[in-house]
């Protein structure tokens, strides 16, 4: 029998982008899940099947020694694709100390690809698990998300912060700031998501933050403020404070336009959102397009975002109070 794990993908309360320079943010898993099923192969080839990434679906085959995979889909998709499952499936390798296993892997998601919810955090985290306990290595939820991190870290060229992978593996709402990372107390917050259709490429976004934070000071500063505003946002999540934290995302969402990463159709969402009296809305992942998160108990966001031309899908997110686990 194969064996299939699944992870959630997330939604930002505050801190994204300002995360990666040490300063904290606070994600919340959802329970919008990517699933992985793994086959050891008897020999040491991957066969990778991708059907519901929002992407045209497809299937590779090829050797662990690096042997170019022959098939007929733009070479650009399958180095995004196959960057994070080939990584993760080394990984759950060198856990087991089978340097030489081979797998079939078959990838499901409801999580649109390049969003800003965490779908490669969410892919990876259920890979490593899953290909791990195919081999009879059993992880605990907190080496997955170490695990996921060092991959993230390896396929984006160093620009990864822990915050998807550590969310995406231990579930509810996590605070990380730097290395260190831990869970919080949440409330059942009533998260409404508008997505816009689009995926971008998270690390070219971020790499264009860095470069305005390395010619400007007042970006620097920008940075540092979204930092001071998660930490705000914090005690409100405490307190249970839930129009305190939609004052905060509203914040935040300017800081981070000030930053460049935000876009017509994000801010068209936000607008909507707001104009339907959410308690508050922002951007959510690394921008560029993507979605937008909301905090609205009733149904007037929902309407509104499902009727703005720039918003293709809007639905409700539950907090997903269980990260990676097996199916």
């Amino acid at each position: 029998m194969p064996t299939t794990s699944s992870a959630p993908g997330k939604v930002y309360l505050f801190g994204e982008h300002a995360v990666v320079y040490g300063e904290p943010a606070v994600p919340c898993a959802i329970e919008r899940r990517a699933s992985v099923t793994v086959r050891e192969r008897d020999d040491d080839r991957l066969r990778v099947s991708a059907d519901d990434l929002t992407l045209d679906g497809f299937t590779v085959e090829y050797s662990v020694d690096g042997e170019s995979p022959d098939v007929d889909v733009p070479t650009p998709l399958i180095e995004a694709a196959m960057g994070y499952v080939d990584a993760a499936m080394e990984s759950a390798r060198a856990a087991a100390g089978r340097p030489r296993a081979g797998f079939d892997v078959e990838i499901e998601s409801d999580i649109p690809l390049g969003a800003g919810l965490g779908s490669s955090a969410a892919v990876v985290v259920a890979g490593i698990d899953a290909a791990a306990r195919e081999l009879g290595c059993e992880l605990s939820p907190a080496d997955v998300a170490e695990r996921a991190y060092e991959v993230e870290y390896e396929v984006q060229d160093g620009e990864a912060s822990r915050a998807d992978t550590f969310c995406s593996a231990m579930g509810g709402a996590v605070r990380v700031e730097g290395d260190a990372c831990e869970t919080l107390d949440a409330p059942d917050l009533p998260f409404v998501v508008g997505y816009d259709g689009a995926s971008h490429d998270t690390g070219e976004l971020v790499a264009g933050v860095r470069a305005l934070k390395d010619e400007y000071d007042f970006a620097q500063d920008t940075v540092a403020a979204i930092g001071d505003l998660v930490r705000q946002g914090e005690d409100a999540l405490a307190d249970g404070d839930v129009e305190e934290l939609g004052r905060l995302m509203d914040f935040n969402h300017g800081l981070l336009s000030a930053l460049g990463v935000s876009a017509r159709s994000l801010d068209e969402m936000v607008w909507a959102a707001r104009e339907a009296d959410a308690l508050g809305a922002k951007l959510t992942g690394a921008g560029g397009g993507g979605c937008i998160v909301a905090l609205d108990e009733g149904d007037a966001t929902e309407m509104a975002l499902s009727l703005t031309p720039a918003c293709v899908e809007t639905f409700r997110a539950s907090l997903a109070h269980e990260g990676v686990r097996a199916e």
